[in-house]
C-alpha cells in the first residue's frame, strides 16, 4: 500500500465539537421548520362535507348535439372546429363552432356560431358570428379569455371564384351590452 504524500487533514477525524455543532444545526432546522409551515391543504376527497355543497363544474355545450341554422340539403353538416370558454362572464362556458355543409366539390362557406346550454336544458345556438351567406371561410379561430379571434378568408368581389379567396381578415368578437361586437385591427385586412 502506498502512503499518502499529503498530511492527514483535520476534518477527516471527527471530534466531539464537530458533533455538537452538527447537532445544534439540525436542532435549529427542526425548530425553524415547526414555526415556518406551509398552509393547510384544502383539497377534499369526493363526497366529503367540503365538496357536497360545491357547485358542479359546468361542461361546455357539445356542438354535435345542436341543430345549426344551416340548410345543407342532401349533404351532411360538418363541425370544422370548435372551442369553449366563458364568453359572457356568467360562470358557464359557451362553445363557438365553425361549421359548413360537406359539399362534394368547391369550398363551402363556413358559419361561426355561439352555443350555450342552461342547466338541465338542451344546447342551443344563441348567436351567429359569421354567416355562410357572407361567403367566408374560417382559416383559424380560438377563444382567448372572453374574446373569439378568427382569421377569415373571403372575396374582394363576386367575380372571384369560390376556390380562390383573395381577402384575409383577422377579426375579434366580444360580448358587450348583450350582444357580440365584431372588431378588427386597422391593418388586419389584406388582398
Amino acid at each position: 500500500m502506498q502512503s499518502s504524500a499529503v498530511p492527514e487533514l483535520a476534518h477527516t477525524h471527527a471530534r466531539p465539537i464537530h458533533w455538537v455543532a452538527t447537532a445544534t444545526a439540525v436542532a435549529g432546522v427542526v425548530a425553524l421548520s415547526s414555526v415556518l409551515q406551509p398552509d393547510h391543504a384544502t383539497a377534499a376527497a369526493p363526497g366529503t362535507p367540503h365538496t357536497r355543497n360545491a357547485p358542479a363544474q359546468a361542461l361546455p355545450p357539445d356542438p354535435a348535439e345542436v341543430e345549426f341554422p344551416l340548410d345543407c340539403g342532401p349533404v351532411k353538416l360538418v363541425v370544422k372546429k370548435h372551442a369553449s370558454g366563458d364568453l359572457d362572464g356568467d360562470g358557464r362556458p359557451e362553445t363557438v363552432a365553425a361549421v359548413h355543409c360537406d359539399a362534394p366539390m368547391g369550398t363551402p362557406p363556413d358559419g361561426v356560431y355561439v352555443i350555450t346550454q342552461a342547466a338541465g336544458a338542451e344546447p342551443r345556438v344563441v348567436a351567429t358570428l359569421a354567416d355562410p351567406k357572407d361567403r367566408t371561410n374560417v382559416e383559424d379561430f380560438a377563444v382567448r379569455g372572453r374574446d373569439v379571434v378568427a382569421t377569415l378568408l373571403g372575396y374582394s368581389s363576386a367575380d372571384v371564384p369560390s376556390c380562390c379567396p383573395d381577402v384575409r381578415e383577422t377579426v375579434k368578437w366580444r360580448w358587450e351590452n348583450g350582444a357580440f361586437v365584431r372588431s378588427a385591427p386597422s391593418d388586419a385586412r389584406s388582398v
